[in-house]
Parts: structure tokens; C-alpha cells; sequence
């Protein structure tokens, strides 16, 4: 990990909460740092002894926030270590959450949504260049701090790789966050047996409804194999995490199932995992 973070993202999306989190884990915060700033102070973050410092970098910067690719791409140059954090959140998320607050968006064109689109607009090219992206639309503090510290924390390593398998419902939309995604819908599905239609993938009888099934077996084996392969390579390429997402219709049973095999598997093989399952009230 780079002793330099830079943390970004849309507004209202949690920057606030990640930066009490990483403060937590002993991070130099500065906010709202020009970014005509930022190559000055990546000199004396590599004559500094500390090796933990965040940057928070984003719109509020006005018309000095123009310069952020070019200073970017000059860090580039001169090889520079640095990582891109980006925190995002779906529209509705955020128009939410503006008007619980009642604050003013930092756009403040007046339509809350419409500041929003063009916030995500500007901010599409530096989305691309993030070294991490989370999606907080579905994330309470707790979670995203969790997140965070598992990310960040002392205990990880470069070599460490922390992987969260999430099911999900494509009615409810895919996950903006998945490195990897899954359709599962192809699966036998329990919401056709009415025993089992209120249930969800966390019970025993939903999880042997659709493991009983030969393709169930056949798919386990091939997706296994895949995402053992894939995994080492990741870490070779220096991804601190890794986000599989698998989804079913609604996000109830198949892929909350499949989710519960695969995280238990990937322990099994020694590695860091987390198990969300977004669209059930359980989560």
C-alpha cells in the first residue's frame, strides 16, 4: 500500500465517515486539499517518516479542482506512489440522504438530483483512475467503516488481499462496486415451492433445494476452479481487494446460497473473507 491516499468520490456518498475511519487508523488527514497542492506534498510525505497519509480531494475545490488530472498525470511522471479511493452512492441514495440533512449540495444549482448528475459527470475520469471504489448506497456507517479498517487497517500487508463475496437481486440493480459478477438465475429456484418462497439462501432447506440440483454441482466445481485461479493473480497485481458479486432475480435464495458456499470455501483456502447479502433484511 502507498504511504499516500487520495480519497474522492461524490458528495453525501461517506467521505466523511471514511475519513473519521481512517484518522481512527492513525491516517494524516488533510480535506479539501487544492490539488495544485497535491505534488508539493507528495515531496514531503517521501522525506516524512509518516507513512499514512490521506488526502481528501473533490469538488468543493471549485475552480482549482480543475487542475486535478494534470496533477495527477504529472505524479505519473515522476513515479510517484499514490492510490485513488473513490466513494460513490446510487442517485436515489443521495438525494435521500441530502434531504434528510437538509444541506446543500456543493454544486447548488437548487435541484438536488440534477447537481448530482453533474457532480458524477465530472468526476467520471477520476471514478476511472481509482485504485478502490466502494458503493455506500446500501452501507450504514458501521458497515462502510468495517470496510475501511479491513482495507487500511495495520494488519494488511501488500500481499494481503481482502475479498467480499455479495449476493444481490438484479431486480434491485448490480452492485456498482463488483470486480467480479455472477448470474445465477439459471439455478433451481426456490420461490417456486411456496415452503420455501419466504425462506431465504441462509436456511438449510433453500441451501439443499439448490445444491441437490447436478448443475448446481457441476456449476460449483467450474466457478471454484475459476476463482481459485483467478485469486493469486490478483495478488500478484497488487489488489488489496476483491468484490464478487452473485445474483439471482431477487437476491433471496440462489445467489445468497452460492454466496454462503463460495465465502465458506475461499476461508477454507486461507483467505480474508466477508459475506453480505444486500438485498435480504437479515444483512
Amino acid at each position: 500500500m502507498s504511504n499516500l491516499l487520495i480519497v474522492t468520490g461524490l458528495s453525501g456518498a461517506g467521505k466523511t465517515t471514511a475519513v473519521r475511519s481512517l484518522e481512527d487508523l492513525g491516517f494524516f488527514v488533510v480535506d479539501n486539499l487544492p490539488p495544485t497542492l497535491i505534488p508539493k506534498f507528495a515531496e514531503l510525505c517521501e522525506q516524512s517518516t509518516m507513512n499514512k497519509i490521506a488526502l481528501v480531494v473533490d469538488i468543493r475545490g471549485g475552480e482549482f479542482f480543475d487542475n486535478v488530472f494534470d496533477v495527477l498525470r504529472d505524479l505519473d511522471n515522476k513515479n510517484a506512489a499514490y492510490e485513488i479511493l473513490f466513494l460513490e452512492a446510487s442517485n436515489e441514495t443521495l438525494v435521500r440522504r441530502y434531504k434528510a440533512s437538509r444541506r446543500r449540495h456543493p454544486l447548488s444549482g437548487g435541484e438536488i438530483l440534477e447537481d448530482i448528475k453533474e457532480e458524477r459527470t465530472l468526476l467520471s475520469e477520476l471514478r476511472g483512475r481509482a485504485n478502490k471504489i466502494i458503493d455506500t448506497s446500501n452501507l450504514t456507517e458501521k458497515q462502510l467503516k468495517t470496510e475501511i479498517n479491513s482495507i487500511y487497517g495495520e494488519s494488511r500487508s501488500d500481499e494481503d488481499l481482502f475479498i467480499t463475496v455479495m449476493s444481490f437481486g438484479y431486480k434491485h440493480g448490480i452492485p456498482l462496486d463488483a470486480d467480479l459478477v455472477m448470474d445465477v438465475r439459471f439455478l433451481p429456484n426456490p420461490y417456486y415451492i411456496p415452503e420455501l418462497r419466504p425462506l431465504t439462501g441462509n436456511d438449510p432447506k433453500v441451501q439443499q433445494h439448490v445444491c441437490s440440483s447436478e448443475i448446481t454441482s457441476e456449476f460449483q466445481d467450474k466457478y471454484a476452479k475459476m476463482v481459485e485461479f483467478l485469486i493469486p493473480h490478483y495478488i500478484k497485481e497488487g489488489k488489496a481487494t476483491l468484490m464478487i458479486a452473485i445474483g439471482c432475480t431477487g437476491g433471496m435464495h440462489r445467489s445468497v446460497t452460492l454466496a454462503n458456499w463460495l465465502g465458506s470455501l475461499l476461508r477454507e483456502k486461507g483467505y480474508k473473507v466477508a459475506v453480505r447479502h444486500r438485498d435480504i433484511k437479515e444483512n
